[in-house]
């Protein structure tokens, strides 16, 4: 017998596996839960695995939190071949011997690929051109090339290399393509390549050791309550500043009263922080709050009563 909550609002954590789609992910987790709405804060490509963060009912609301974080990920780049999808399920595009290399020249290589970096996201993605994926365009054989897009690799470190692979770890920031940066470390290198495997391993504050794989989730559902295994609206925003309302203020929150500094400054919410989250004194999350541009007031980015 399926053990539900009645307040099943928060985060499952799952281990994505290879060859299914983040909305495959996503139709399992909402059909084992018999959610009424579940979605996830940030894609993984099919032939990816790894950490993904699934929002569940009124949870689905914050997940613009979680898309902005940093990412970091583990990549097997296979070097000397290129596809067309950058990765190992695309046509094979291009082949080259691989030049002999010594390592003091791949990890130069490597280092330049660090820091702020202009990146053309594939023609096979899921941006969208006049509605469309763009993946379903390069299908129809009509590809088409976004404008170059800034991104950050705070980190990039080589792992091993086993010729003709090179296994490596990147921390990065949101928007980041691996495959186009395992294909254009390829291209530096004189040989081109293609990611064979990739794996994110963390994002936003959540690391894929703590995550579960979807047979283990589904056991898990049977046999215990959610909040047993998923991850509670204020627990998952750890890193946002923190107030805490008194029944005078959560009275003017449920009634959508503009709130000012003063009210604001009741809740003991330190420092000048941009989003704010807003607890009741049973440690539920009542809202989340923003800035204004004058600093002096505050608006409602989401409010759960």
């Amino acid at each position: 017998m399926t053990v539900i909550s009645k307040d099943m609002h928060g985060f499952v954590i799952i281990d994505k596996p290879e060859n299914m789609t983040s909305a495959g992910v996503v139709s399992q987790v909402k059909q084992a839960l018999n959610a009424k709405k579940v979605g996830h804060a940030g894609t993984l490509d099919p032939f990816a695995t790894g950490l993904m963060i699934c929002c569940i009912n009124r949870a689905t609301r914050l997940a613009r939190f979680f898309l902005g974080g940093k990412k970091k990920y583990q990549a097997l780049l296979h070097l000397g071949i290129e596809t067309d999808t950058q990765d190992a399920t695309g046509k094979i595009i291009s082949e080259k011997q691989i030049p002999v290399c010594p390592e003091m020249q791949i990890n130069d290589v490597f280092r330049s690929f660090t820091g702020s970096l202009e990146q053309m996201p594939p023609v096979y993605s899921a941006l969208k051109h006049q509605g469309v994926p763009l993946y379903k365009h390069a299908r129809r054989g009509k590809p088409i090339q976004k404008p170059a897009r800034q991104i950050v690799i705070f980190a990039l470190h080589i792992l091993e290399i086993r010729w003709p692979y090179i296994q490596f770890e990147t921390t990065c920031s949101a928007g980041t393509y691996v495959r186009t940066l395992g294909a254009d470390i390829g291209k530096a290198l004189g040989c081109g390549g293609h990611l064979k495997e990739l794996r994110r391993l963390e994002s936003s504050g959540f690391s894929v050791t703590d995550a579960m794989s979807l047979e283990q989730f589904k056991r898990r559902v049977t046999t215990e309550t959610f909040s047993r295994y998923a991850v509670g609206m204020t627990q998952a925003l750890k890193d946002m500043t923190e107030g805490r309302a008194d029944s005078r203020l959560k009275e003017k929150i449920i009634n959508g009263v503009p709130l000012t500094r003063r009210d604001v400054a009741s809740t003991g919410a330190a420092g000048t922080s941009e989003f704010i989250k807003i607890i009741e004194s049973n440690n539920e999350l009542l809202a989340v709050i923003e800035q204004n541009q004058t600093g002096e007031a505050y608006q409602y980015c989401c409010v759960f009563n």
